[in-house]
């Protein structure tokens, strides 16, 4: 019994037919994220929609699936009409517009509030979002008949039922992550009508019919991304892994809501029924963004920099200070900013490029520090997963900066095989996936590492590094 998988991505959305997990078809579509304005980032959903089409109709060919699932993009918000038409572009999780609804929503509500909401009062989610176009553009909202998340809209504008599920909704900061239920505090404080939100079902709860390539398929709610990924690895409480690729994650699996009050971290449901599964993360968003423009300022390829990395970092190299757009975990300010550190006339090009993947590095590990110590401790063996792990110089950089014993797990496909499994009714992948390699730490590298972590926080903390 084959099932068809959607994983509607930031900048893609990726379309597979899996049969008990395994991987029968794929295809894969880009499209694109608009900045009108700095710190803006909007997508057109007619785009998404058009895109669904087109690389489910490329999977589909040659294959009958009796059902789909869905995964898609925390965080952000696609305000319709009635008929599902979109009033305006989508606003996603990168989108900073929201800073001082961000900082009036920390003001407003206590702590204890938040951390029930599952994070901290942060840009890009729909709680500030919403206020945010409630303040700025009534005119829409006066119109709005739906505020809803992207795979939602997505599975709804195909022809599905509206519903949301509890991973989706944890991503929010309008729904109580322990309770299961949307908050009427949050609610009220974003000013919005609780009608705008779609009912929270399970996240492979069956939710009518889409139709896709001239075929009706049963269609599961579907799930966050993450969330998906979790089922597609397979993982289960205590389990939890690292992800790095434009951004960073790490992830620990829970089986109670135990809330992070020091709203470091965000703690969010996992795919299933309301009130049954969380799980801690840490967001780093300065991993393969930072990589990327740092790189291009020395007109460097990866593998120029991972070449670099023979004997490891060096104590006399400059340090990075990589937040060049805000940082969440371990900060959660969209305000701070990078810098280099520490140079002098003996700085080589070949050190700044040790710097620029170590300052990722880092990066990852203070996220890495912030989970365990929030009350999460990662298992003895962390699954490293992502595009941004494939160089195995970097990978033993992660390992000596974050003092984990790292198992490398190609699994490029994990959150959209979840979004399969929902679709058949599944909560988790049955087949183990490969672990390529094991990478352990070197204490002497584990210990230079966590002195310039140090330097590396008290700069980014001061006027000079922010």
């Amino acid at each position: 019994m084959s099932i068809l998988g959607i994983d509607l991505g930031t900048g893609s959305v990726k379309a597979v037919v899996v049969d008990d997990g395994a991987v029968l078809a794929r295809a894969g579509q880009a499209y694109a994220v608009d900045a009108p304005r700095p710190g803006w980032a909007e997508s057109n959903p007619d785009e998404w929609l058009a895109a669904t089409r087109s690389v489910a109709a490329q999977a589909l060919s040659g294959h009958s699936p009796t059902a789909v699932g869905f995964s898609g993009q925390m965080h952000g918000v696609v305000v319709t009409d009635a008929d599902l038409r979109p009033l305006r572009p989508a606003i996603l999780w990168a989108d900073t517009r929201s800073a001082e609804q961000a900082r009036a929503m920390a003001r407003d509500l206590p702590v204890e509030t938040l951390s029930r909401l599952g994070s901290p009062a942060v840009t890009g989610f729909a709680a500030t979002t919403l206020a945010w176009l409630t303040q700025h553009e009534p005119d829409v909202m006066a119109r709005a008949v739906h505020a809803l998340q992207p795979k939602d809209w997505l599975r709804a504008r195909l022809g599905g039922e509206l519903a949301t599920d509890p991973s989706d909704a944890s991503g929010t900061l309008l729904y109580d992550v322990a309770a299961g239920t949307w908050s009427a505090e949050a609610i009220a404080w974003a000013g919005i009508d609780a009608s705008l939100l779609a009912p929270v079902r399970g996240s492979a709860d069956r939710a009518g019919a889409i139709t896709v390539d001239g075929r009706e398929i049963e269609a599961a709610v579907g799930g966050a991304d993450t969330a998906c990924a979790l089922a597609g690895l397979g993982l289960g409480a205590g389990d939890g892994f690292v992800a790095v690729g434009s951004g960073s994650q790490i992830v620990r699996v829970m089986d109670a809501p135990v809330l992070d009050a020091t709203l470091r971290t965000h703690t969010f449901a996992t795919t299933g029924a309301p009130a049954t599964g969380w799980y801690r993360i840490g967001a780093v968003q300065s991993a393969g963004l930072t990589l990327t423009a740092a790189l291009a300022w020395l007109g460097a390829s990866v593998a120029e920099a991972a070449a670099t990395l023979g004997d490891g970092v060096h104590a006399d190299d400059p340090i990075l200070v990589p937040y060049l757009s805000g940082e969440r975990t371990p900060f959660m300010d969209p305000l701070m900013r990078g810098s280099w550190h520490r140079l002098t006339l003996a700085t080589t090009r070949e050190a700044l490029l040790r710097s620029i993947l170590e300052g990722v590095a880092q990066a990852v590990a203070l996220g890495v520090a912030a989970v365990q110590e929030s009350g999460a401790p990662l298992p003895q063996v962390v699954p490293l997963v992502g595009g941004g792990t494939h160089d195995p110089a970097f990978r033993q950089l992660l390992a000596d900066a974050t003092g984990l014993t790292l198992a490398v797990t190609d699994a490029p496909d994990s959150a959209v095989v979840g979004a399969a499994l929902l679709g058949e009714g599944r909560s988790a992948n049955p087949h183990p996936v490969e672990r390529t390699a094991i990478v352990e730490p070197r204490p002497a590298a584990v210990d230079l590492l966590r002195e310039r972590r140090g330097t590396m926080v008290t700069l980014a903390t001061t006027t000079e590094g922010s």
